[in-house]
């Protein structure tokens, strides 16, 4: 009897030691492995993952039981699932916007930017050690064991949670319903200036948000404009911020449409209460130009609908003469179409709005490629010694005013008022240089031309 007692014991322990390796298994790769690559990122910054993380684990106990191939592709599948809402966060898209987004992805060139390299070397680690891993067995079964897996997944969500509490609001910004709206060309009075006496230029700028706690960066962001001299004698200047929610599309329809939203429904239909659309009809042409090129999110199809009479991209910016500027999105030298709009509205036989999105500033800014980034302590040391990334940015915003400056202080220079606007905050991925921005507001500068029939002054 006592021999058979023993047996039996020992039958208990091995089976409790193989149900304990079955879950260490489990562990490893559905709470390890599936959120090793996001939690390093922890303390560098990056958007919320709680769910992700509790999707991961309970599908890893679905399928723990099935065939290799099927526990594979399931974790293929979620790590995806992962990194795509990853991506969608730090760029402030949702996953249908995402998914839309990447039919365009051969237009791009992740493979400037190193990056996009390493991410993509990472995940493909990543995939190489679960297939290795997905071959051993994690089909536990006893019930203290699945309440255990249970409570590491919730305790790592949680974890996740946590970390990321100084960043809510830096992520996933759709506009709710009810949100209030906001806009530089409405707020700032631009738009009301159409009286047929004056061109209108507005600058969309790639990327650019507002300061926030850097009296560096607010000293520098507008600096080329409002510290010229010869800008002021001939402008006066009204600043301001404006709400933002998602990525660069939405900004445009914000300040175009005036109103929050997207411009799918565009790519069907016509909006006559676009901005462009509203100038027309009181007798103004209009020219809608992008540094990059014209199938990208098919601005080639709604620019005309929202009233856009002539458009202009990146190839026809080289033809007309300017450079090549490499990095993820290569296309035109932002910094040399200044140059290009001050001909078109010098050749204007009627008033003009000229819309003119940018492009250099899309991050990652990457050094070299033409951008002119790689010294950007002439912007600013501290900058260069603090926020190096934000040094590279603040180069290209640099460049793009001083050449505009150049162009609008010209002898010859016709009558305008130039409003410049960003479209979104930096979606930087590290905290470190996301958090000296606002996460909710975009700045804006409007340069009023001043003139004699004007008597009232703008506050400056």
């Amino acid at each position: 009897m006592t021999a058979l007692t023993a047996n039996f014991g020992q039958l208990a322990v091995w089976r409790l030691d193989d149900e304990a390796k079955k879950f260490a298994n489990w562990l490893l790769i559905w709470v390890v492995l599936a959120n090793i690559g996001f939690v390093a990122m922890w303390f560098s910054g990056a958007p919320p993952r709680h769910m992700d993380i509790i999707y991961a684990g309970l599908l890893g106990l679905v399928v723990k039981r099935m065939p290799f191939l099927v526990r594979y592709f399931a974790f293929a599948g979620i790590l995806t699932f992962s990194t795509l809402k990853f991506v969608g966060g730090l760029f402030n898209l949702d996953m249908s916007s995402l998914l839309y987004s990447l039919q365009f992805f051969a237009e791009i060139k992740p493979g400037n930017s190193i990056d996009y390299i390493a991410g993509a070397f990472a995940i493909l680690i990543v995939l190489v050690v679960a297939w290795k891993l997905l071959r051993r067995d994690s089909n536990f079964a006893r019930p203290l064991l699945i309440i255990g897996a249970a409570a590491a997944v919730v305790s790592l969500a949680a974890v996740d949670l946590w970390m990321g509490k100084d960043m809510r609001g830096h992520y996933f910004r759709a506009a709710p319903a009810g949100a209030l709206f906001g806009s530089a060309t409405g707020d700032s009075g631009f738009a009301a200036r159409a009286d047929g006496k004056r061109h209108l230029v507005l600058i969309v700028v790639e990327a650019m948000g507002v300061p926030r706690n850097n009296p560096e960066m607010s000293k520098l962001l507008f600096a080329p404009l409002v510290d010229n001299s010869a800008v002021k004698a001939r402008y006066d200047f009204r600043r301001g911020t404006a709400p933002y929610y998602n990525s660069t599309t939405a900004g445009e329809i914000r300040e175009l449409c005036g109103r929050w939203g997207d411009y799918y429904d565009l790519l069907k239909r016509k909006d006559p209460s676009c901005l462009p659309a509203v100038l027309g009809k009181k007798g103004y042409d209009s020219l809608a130009m992008h540094s990059f090129t014209a199938s990208f999110f098919k601005r080639e199809d709604w620019y005309p609908n929202i009233g856009f009479a002539k458009r202009e991209f990146g190839t026809d910016m080289m033809k007309a003469g300017a450079e090549k500027c490499g990095g993820v999105f290569p296309g035109a030298c932002d910094r040399q179409i200044p140059k290009q709009i001050a001909a078109k509205l010098k050749a204007a036989d009627k008033p003009t709005f000229l819309y003119w999105l940018t492009l250099n500033a899309h991050l990652p800014v990457p050094s070299g490629l033409n951008l002119n980034v790689d010294n950007c302590e002439r912007v600013s040391a501290l900058l260069k010694a603090e926020f190096p990334q934000i040094c590279r940015q603040f180069a290209i915003y640099h460049d793009i005013q001083v050449a505009l400056a150049d162009e609008i202080t010209a002898a010859d220079f016709p009558d305008a008022d130039i409003l410049l606007v960003g479209d979104h905050m930096p979606p930087y991925f590290d905290r470190h240089h996301r958090t000296q921005f606002d996460p909710g507001q975009v700045p804006w500068l409007y340069l009023r031309r001043k003139d004699q029939a004007d008597k009232d002054i703008m506050p400056r």
